[in-house]
């Protein structure tokens, strides 16, 4: 009995150690289990603030390579150096308008590009003009003048022999002159704020001035057309000569070989006909002095 209970005690007391050990390392892991998830918390809570930082460092990033092609834009626009040249004006005297061509940097790699029109100018004085147009009746003149018309101040003068000149009311570029019985002078002074830029004058003709001189101008056009027309005509006819050349060469040559050949043949035939008429046209008096020189020799 007590042996049974001997072995009773040392059993429980192995299932109570037991108990005690299996306790212990539930708690062990029990702590190790929180200490773990307060740094996992950590960890999630700094990538989660690392997020933003990252996405404004990239976006940063990216401003920043736009900034610099933005500025490499700049720097190779400034670097490219743009040739400018000016067209010919378009007036000889006074004031007109050219062309400003830039030869250097021009928009889809074309060679010249005109970049705007400007304003230039040449002599003030412009001499004589013409009427921009006239009849039996009347006569349109015209300052000089650029657009817009009313940007410069004109001013009209009628030109008197040994008189000052007199000043007219009208103040626009055109004015409309009837004829008179006499020829009359008209000069008109274009000013840009109260600075004269042109001066041209015209001579108005009575009605028969203009007929005569009308008259005595010689009729070149009929002239000169019936010219250009005869010219054209061979033109076209010495181009289809020389196709035809071209076209038709071997018979051509052929053709000009045989007529050479027979100009060489006539050639030679008459100079054996040259040959042979000198050689008859030789006096005999030669041969029989020699026949008479033997028959003396053979008597004696």
């Amino acid at each position: 009995m007590r042996a049974r209970g001997a072995g009773c005690l040392a059993g429980l007391l192995a299932v109570g150690w037991l108990i005690l050990v299996g306790l212990q390392t539930s708690q062990a892991s029990n702590v190790t289990s929180a200490v773990q998830e307060p740094g996992m918390v950590r960890e999630s809570e700094s990538e989660n603030e690392n997020e933003p930082e990252e996405e404004a460092e990239n976006e940063g990033e990216v401003a920043e390579t736009d900034t610099t092609v933005e500025a490499e834009e700049e720097v190779q626009n400034r670097t490219i150096v743009k040739e400018v040249e000016f067209g010919m004006c378009t007036v000889t005297c006074g004031v007109g308008i050219r062309e400003v061509i830039l030869t250097n940097g021009c928009p889809g790699g074309e060679s010249k590009c005109v970049v705007r029109v400007e304003e230039c100018r040449g002599p003030v004085d412009c001499g004589w003009g013409k009427p921009i147009s006239e009849n039996l009746e009347s006569a349109r003149l015209s300052c000089v003048h650029i657009s817009p018309e009313n940007r410069f101040k004109y001013i009209w003068k009628l030109l008197k022999p040994d008189q000052q000149p007199v000043i007219l009311t009208n103040d626009t570029a055109v004015l409309e002159v009837p004829r008179e019985l006499h020829p009359m002078a008209f000069e008109c002074d274009t000013l840009d704020n109260n600075e004269m830029v042109a001066s041209v004058k015209f001579t108005i003709y009575t009605t028969s001035e203009l007929q005569m001189r009308r008259s005595s101008r010689p009729d070149t056009d009929a002239v000169l057309v019936f010219v250009l027309t005869i010219g054209v005509i061979i033109c076209i006819f010495v181009i289809f000569v020389l196709i035809f050349i071209i076209i038709n060469w071997a018979a051509v040559k052929t053709f000009w070989g045989a007529k050479a050949s027979t100009t060489e043949i006539q050639s030679e035939l008459s100079s054996m006909r040259y040959k042979d008429s000198t050689s008859l046209d030789q006096t005999p008096t030669d041969i029989p002095v020699h026949e008479d020189d033997a028959l003396s020799e053979w008597n004696e």
